[in-house]
């Protein structure tokens, strides 16, 4: 390994050291804010020096290895030669594994996450693909064990979806469905055509980190805040008071609107947090442009050729066009088995900064 990986490694473990004292400091702990500050970055950091302890362990036996190998007898030189390549590989593994550590963490990836899901190109099947995607995701929410709730909805007469708002709470929600974000493409033959000739339509998905208050400001004088009577679609089950609420922010033009809670507090609470997410997303986004093109949209167009992963019924196949998977088990993934292709996506998106780390100067 580099001497500048060492150095940084060496630095990290001091560090980790020095945070095992400070927690243990009775003036530490008598400051609730700033011991949970010192836990959390004790935390972190153990995994790695955990790993770099193992790999100089594993580095010094190789040594002796290497060197009993010079001097061992023939009856044993076999052995020492075993063991040698054993300890090489081991030593590999455990390098690769720290450059992984290494990289630079999402501060976002354990936050809950916003889902927003709207129809593209393909009217009423779009719709309805939209819906089959809400399901999707909170399916894989089931499997994870996470909470999904539904923020906002517009539903069709077919039972297809132009848009659809939800929340999934669970630790790391955004490190896994953050790559979900971008078009996707659906080929089939809808319900809606009668020849029995196949479609494609398109939805838009983007996943955007649940943001708090203190970390997204927003001026009330900037918000025009309306009010209005909930109900369905057809104008079914209108409630008398006016529960529903709109957010227009007037800087950015951002409108949110929320009906689905009884309470006009609820729901003004669920676009407050909608709006922040949305604004955070925009200024991540504009952050981004500024430093390099963005490698990838969050939403894009919706228009057919602008996707990142095809659902086609007829062969039974999901393709996902960033890395050229093909998984041949499209209802299980409609069903929310989703982690063939995101641990994929994460690993591929590890190569990548790997790569980055290891050219960098």
């Amino acid at each position: 390994m580099e001497s500048r990986w060492l150095e940084k490694l060496e630095a990290i473990e001091r560090r980790c050291e020095e945070l095992t004292a400070l927690l243990a400091d009775p003036a530490v702990a008598a400051d609730l804010t700033r011991l949970r500050a010192l836990s959390q970055e004790r935390e972190d950091l153990e995994p790695i020096v955990e790993t770099f302890r193992r790999y100089r362990t594993v580095s010094r036996q190789r040594e002796e290895a290497r060197q009993l190998l010079e001097t061992a007898e023939e009856e044993l030189a076999a052995l020492a030669r075993e063991e040698l390549e054993q300890l090489t590989e081991e030593q590999e593994r455990l390098e690769r594994e720290l450059l992984r550590q290494l990289l630079p963490r999402d501060p976002n990836d354990e936050k809950n996450v916003i889902v927003e899901i709207r129809a593209g190109a393909g009217g009423e099947e779009a719709a309805l693909f939209a819906a089959d995607l809400f399901r999707m995701y909170t399916r894989y929410a089931e499997r994870k064990g996470w909470e999904a709730a539904l923020l906002s909805a517009n539903e069709t007469g077919l039972g297809g979806l132009k848009e659809v708002i939800f929340m999934i709470r669970g630790r790391g929600a955004y490190s896994r469905l953050k790559y979900e974000s971008g078009v996707h493409r659906v080929q089939r033959i809808p319900i809606t055509e009668a020849s029995g000739r196949i479609h494609t339509s398109t939805a838009t998905v983007a996943v955007l980190p649940e943001m708090d208050e203190v970390e997204v400001q927003i001026d009330p004088k900037d918000l025009i805040l309306e009010t209005f009577r909930a109900g369905t679609a057809g104008g079914q089950h209108m409630q008398k008071n006016e529960t529903a609420v709109r957010i227009t922010h007037v800087p950015t033009g951002i409108v949110v609107s929320c009906q689905d809670e009884r309470s006009q507090f609820q729901n003004k609470q669920r676009a407050l947090a909608i709006l922040r997410a949305r604004l955070y997303e925009l200024e991540r986004r504009k952050r981004e442009a500024e430093v390099r093109e963005a490698r990838r949209s969050q939403v894009g167009t919706a228009e057919r050729a602008e996707k990142i992963r095809t659902y086609n019924f007829p062969q039974n196949r999901v393709t996902d066009h960033r890395i050229h998977l093909t998984l041949y088990r499209l209802q299980e993934v409609l069903d929310g088995d989703l982690d063939p292709l995101i641990e994929a996506l994460i690993l591929d998106d590890q190569a990548r900064r790997l790569a980055e780390l290891q050219t960098a100067g």
